[in-house]
C-alpha cells in the first residue's frame, strides 16, 4: 500500500510539473509568434497577425491543473507553508495533538472541496457548460484536474492523519527532519 499510495504522490506531483511546462510552451509559441509579426511589420511587410488561439484560457487552465496537482507532493515534502511558532513550544504531547487536529481538519476541507469539486465536473459534463473563448472546450475537461488534486491532497492529509493515530511521524515531520539534518 504504501508503494502505491507513494507512487500516487509523485504521479500527481510530475503532473504538476507536465502542466508548467505546458504554460511554458504555450506562452513562448504565443511570444515566437508575435515576435515573427513584429519583424515583418519591422522591414515593412503586413504582420499575419499570427495567434494561438485561446491561449491565455489554456495557461489558465495548465496553471490551475498544475496548483492542485501539487498540492499533495508539496504536503509530502514538507513544503507547504506552516505555522509552526506555536507548534514548536509545545511539549510532545500537546504538539502531537494539536497536529492530530490540524491534520484531520485539513483531512475534512479538503475532502469537502474534492466532493463538491467532483460534484461540479459532473454537472458541467451533464449541461455541456463550454468554456467562453475561441475554442470552446466542455469545462469539465479543466474541472477534473482541480477535482483530482483535491482528491489526491485529501488521501495524501488522511494518510498522515493515520500515521499520527498510530503515533508516528507525519509525512511533513519527517521531510521537515531529512531537511533539518541535511543542513547540520
Amino acid at each position: 500500500m504504501r508503494v502505491s499510495l507513494d507512487w500516487l504522490y509523485r504521479a500527481s506531483g510530475a503532473l504538476a510539473a507536465a502542466f508548467l511546462v505546458a504554460i511554458a510552451v504555450i506562452v513562448l509559441a504565443q511570444v515566437g509568434a508575435n515576435l515573427v509579426d513584429a519583424l515583418i511589420k519591422a522591414f515593412g511587410g503586413e504582420p499575419y497577425g499570427l495567434l494561438i488561439p485561446s491561449y491565455a484560457e489554456f495557461a489558465g487552465f495548465f496553471l490551475a491543473a498544475s496548483s492542485f496537482f501539487a498540492l499533495a507532493y508539496t504536503l509530502r515534502h514538507g513544503a507547504h507553508i506552516r505555522v509552526e511558532l506555536l507548534v514548536h513550544r509545545l511539549g510532545p504531547r500537546a504538539r502531537h495533538w494539536v497536529e492530530l487536529w490540524c491534520v484531520a481538519v485539513g483531512t475534512f476541507v479538503s475532502g469537502f472541496f474534492a466532493w463538491y469539486s467532483f460534484g461540479l465536473v459532473l454537472e458541467s459534463f451533464e449541461f455541456g457548460d463550454p468554456s467562453p473563448g475561441i475554442i470552446a472546450v466542455p469545462l469539465w475537461i479543466p474541472q477534473s484536474g482541480m477535482a483530482l488534486g483535491l482528491a489526491v491532497l485529501t488521501i495524501a492529509f488522511a494518510d498522515d492523519l493515520a500515521a499520527l493515530l498510530r503515533g508516528r511521524v507525519p509525512s511533513y515531520g519527517a521531510a521537515a527532519q531529512a531537511s533539518a539534518a541535511e543542513h547540520e
